[in-house]
């Protein structure tokens, strides 16, 4: 994988979403590249927050903001006029779909409506990545990855609502951005991504944590569900690559993109727990027994071909690589070790890696 990181030096960039994990990550590698950020969230839900960790706050200009309110996203926006446009604001949680369905829908396809309407009026910008899930994918549990030209749908919630919000952006890119010139925009698909700094509800990374700091056993619900596991720096480099690209020459990159882990990396759940306790150095796993009660997939994975082939991108941090950086992350927190010098030591040792030969 080839990157010119000083693409973004000195240019304004706009995230929704900085407050969130992936987030977060996103605007502290952009500061890092010397980009000028303007991020806009709503506040961060745990105190504990990889944003307010890293106090990204005192490194970008931040805007508390909810992407439902058009007006206000449209004037953050076009204030700072932005080269660059990061969409990654969304209700992220499949659990949290089945107890907010309304609110799913709302922030992931309403909000996201107005993200392509601020990015179809805002004339300053060269490039923009909308950012989606796997789970946009109509899964039909088949033993291949999905492909950027699959069908889409889903059935919980948050599967529908991101499926929703990749035909409201095939839409608005046939009808309004397709032949705008100088411009480039791309939807991205990515695995099921761990790292630092996630703390939420109902994830496998946050709870195995939570189970490890209180000494209690690690419950799976759902042991033998594959997931096509990968550390949150990969798709960002991916992300960025891309957007780089796009600016560049964007009907040449425009459209949908998949940035997933490499066929080593679909694991069970059940590997990840164990391969996390292995790194942790201690812990017990349990499996909860009784019915699902609510549909999760039990098959996914995704094809990255097109990102191999026409950007040379691949990731980077097999899954062992993944889940130690993971645990070793949570484990120097926690130990009270500064978050920030642990995410700036881990985007440095990311960029300064080789690229794995054997994907």
């Amino acid at each position: 994988m080839r990157h010119d990181w000083t693409v973004f030096k000195g240019k304004r960039v706009f995230v929704t979403g900085d407050t969130g994990f992936k987030g977060s990550w996103l605007c502290l590698w952009l500061h890092r590249l010397g980009a000028d950020i303007v991020g806009f969230a709503l506040p961060p839900e745990q105190p504990n927050a990889h944003f307010n960790l890293l106090k990204l706050h005192r490194l970008i200009h931040h805007i508390t903001g909810d992407i439902r309110d058009l007006k206000s996203l449209s004037r953050a926006a076009k204030g700072h006029k932005p080269e660059f446009f990061f969409h990654l604001a969304a209700q992220p949680l499949v659990k949290r779909s089945y107890d907010e369905p309304e609110l799913t829908f709302d922030t992931n396809v309403g909000g996201s409506v107005n993200v392509l309407e601020v990015i179809r009026s805002t004339p300053s910008l060269r490039a923009a990545i909308y950012v989606t899930s796997d789970k946009c994918y109509r899964n039909r549990e088949i033993p291949r990855g999905y492909r950027e030209t699959d069908e889409l749908g889903g059935v919980d919630p948050y599967s529908a609502s991101k499926a929703a919000a990749e035909m409201a952006f095939a839409a608005y890119f046939e009808s309004f951005l397709k032949t705008r010139e100088h411009f480039g925009i791309a939807s991205v698909r990515a695995g099921n991504v761990i790292g630092g700094g996630d703390w939420s509800a109902d994830r496998i990374v946050p709870d195995i944590v939570r189970a490890l700091r209180k000494r209690d056993p690690i419950t799976l619900r759902f042991p033998q569900a594959t997931r096509p596991w990968q550390h949150v720096l990969d798709p960002l480099s991916g992300y960025l690559l891309l957007a780089a690209r796009l600016a560049d020459a964007g009907h040449r990159y425009s459209g949908s993109w998949n940035f997933g882990p490499n066929q080593r990396a679909i694991r069970t759940v059940h590997d990840l727990a164990e391969t996390f306790v292995s790194r942790w150095g201690e812990g017990r796993i349990q499996i909860r027994k009784g019915p699902r009660r609510v549909h999760e997939a039990g098959l996914l994975q995704l094809n990255s071909e097109k990102a191999h082939r026409l950007l040379r991108w691949k990731p980077r941090w097999e899954f062992d690589d993944a889940v130690s950086r993971t645990a070793e992350w949570y484990k120097s927190v926690l130990a009270g070790q500064p978050a920030p010098q642990i995410s700036q030591r881990q985007i440095q040792a990311f960029m300064e890696g080789r690229d794995d030969s054997r994907n």
